[in-house]
């Protein structure tokens, strides 16, 4: 290993691929409770290859692996498998890194042309039947459920889709969007609605203030929101050598609102301070009034800014963001929801698009001002009451899912599942917790025998 890669933070310690493809029957101490049957999928970032430019390896740019964690009867099985999308056939047929970082073109190698490159990195959803690999630059994925088998891109979307879309608990069906659409690093986005039963219904395009990533986005029952921030995309600033995304606060914060029965000519955009937001915990209506709880960064962090020097640190909180439509200003009104810097917000998937009273994010106690993940947190917004359960030194937790303990029970009666690194150790644990009683630790920890890397998101799917 060279001194460039050993200088990357994004390819040492547990940002590392673990480059193996296994099958575990994991030990359980304490009790997984009996109730708790089906599987958490994770995701994230796992080089096949090393990088051709290590030192300026992106973390966002590694192939995506599928980690699973299968429950039943009490027992935790963990199989992973690396999505092979055509990108990594590729490369796997040549034996090394073809791509530049995060598709540069400028640093790609000549074999790589007319292959589309996706890395299928970023979520893993379950709908219609189809466990789908997701990332911002392409189709959906498909993953065989049980076994992890790569089973090929989901055509029927006719181009790239978000790897952030909300699914409808009261219809089934599937908002999404997707941005730099008509061409790569544009102002172009779509916005798309896939039906309970898999069909693509919709996909209309439209135009927004300007070129940006944009990550997640929001969903009511009757509306949706595209929050465009000033991390913003250039092409021109990929030819002259310098980041294809990168942090221009002047442009402002900008979300466009829109029915999701209208056409896309009538978003109205709505207007706040330059800030960044990777993830919503959620959001709902009320009247003339919308509402978007969401972790909210002063500047966007991990980008650097737009002459390629370094980025700042940040952390995010959560705030709430509230809509008027039946006013005539555009400012977004913002209250701050909680003081502590956390990440990866998530919500009873059973109350998502509608208003919930329970939250959970990874947090960080210590104030630290940067993207860490040292704890988890519940936050009850109905009282205010916010319970942490930190975790030892240099530990770190993936984004709490919760899992209902039944169809029918109450909002936020469940557990909540967890992957968590053990740092002196050098491996992870399958964690489960009461979701409204993290302070009493971990009700059953499932130990891996290795780690599983970092990565970004994961979701429940049921027995």
């Amino acid at each position: 290993m060279d001194g460039n890669v050993r200088l990357n933070p994004y390819l040492a310690g547990n940002f590392a691929p673990v480059r193996s493809e296994d099958d575990f029957d994991l030990k359980v101490v304490g009790e997984i409770p009996a109730g708790l049957r089906g599987a958490l999928f994770r995701i994230g970032p796992n080089p096949q290859f090393e990088p051709r430019d290590p030192e300026h390896h992106h973390w966002f740019g590694g192939d995506g692996m599928v980690h699973g964690f299968y429950v039943e009867d009490g027992k935790v099985s963990y199989r992973n498998r690396y999505v092979r999308t055509p990108k990594w056939q590729l490369e796997h047929e040549h034996g090394r890194a073809l791509f530049g970082g995060m598709g540069n073109p400028m640093n790609s190698d000549p074999l790589t042309a007319g292959n589309e490159g996706g890395v299928a990195n970023t979520n893993i959803v379950w709908h219609a039947g189809k466990l789908m690999a997701l990332e911002e630059g392409h189709h959906p994925f498909e993953m065989d459920v049980k076994t992890l088998e790569s089973k090929g891109y989901v055509r029927p979307y006719r181009g790239n889709v978000t790897a952030h879309p909300k699914i409808d608990p009261k219809t089934g069906e599937m908002t999404w969007f997707a941005y730099g659409v008509g061409a790569p690093l544009s102002a172009g986005m779509s916005y798309g609605v896939t039906a309970a039963d898999g069909a693509v219904i919709r996909r209309d395009n439209f135009q927004a203030p300007f070129a940006s990533m944009v990550h997640d986005f929001m969903t009511t029952q009757s509306h949706v929101l595209f929050p465009v921030m000033p991390l913003t995309a250039s092409l021109e600033r990929v030819m002259k050598g310098l980041p294809p995304f990168a942090w221009e606060p002047e442009k402002g914060a900008h979300v466009g609102v829109m029915r999701r029965d209208a056409d896309v000519s009538t978003i109205r955009w709505f207007n706040t301070e330059a800030c960044y937001v990777f993830h919503p915990l959620n959001s709902w209506e009320e009247g003339d009034q919308i509402f978007c709880d969401v972790m909210r960064y002063d500047v966007a962090p991990l980008f650097p800014k737009a002459d390629g020097s370094p980025g700042d640190k940040a952390a995010a909180r959560l705030v709430r963001w509230t809509f008027d439509l039946a006013s005539p200003s555009n400012a977004i009104k913002e209250e701050a929801l909680d003081d502590m810097d956390g990440e990866f917000p998530r919500v009873d998937p059973r109350v998502e698009t509608l208003k919930h009273r329970h939250g959970w994010y990874a947090a960080d106690p210590s104030g630290s001002g940067t993207v860490r993940m040292n704890a988890i947190a519940h936050l009850d917004l109905a009282t205010g009451k916010r319970q942490v359960w930190p975790l030892d030194a240099g530990d770190a937790t993936s984004e709490p899912v919760f899992v209902p303990r039944s169809a029918d029970a109450a909002e936020g009666d469940g557990w909540i599942t967890a992957v968590i690194y053990r740092a002196a150790e050098d491996r992870s644990d399958f964690a489960v917790f009461e979701a409204q009683d993290l302070g009493k630790g971990p009700l059953a920890l499932a130990r891996v025998p290795r780690r599983v890397p970092f990565g970004f998101h994961g979701n429940w799917v049921g027995a």
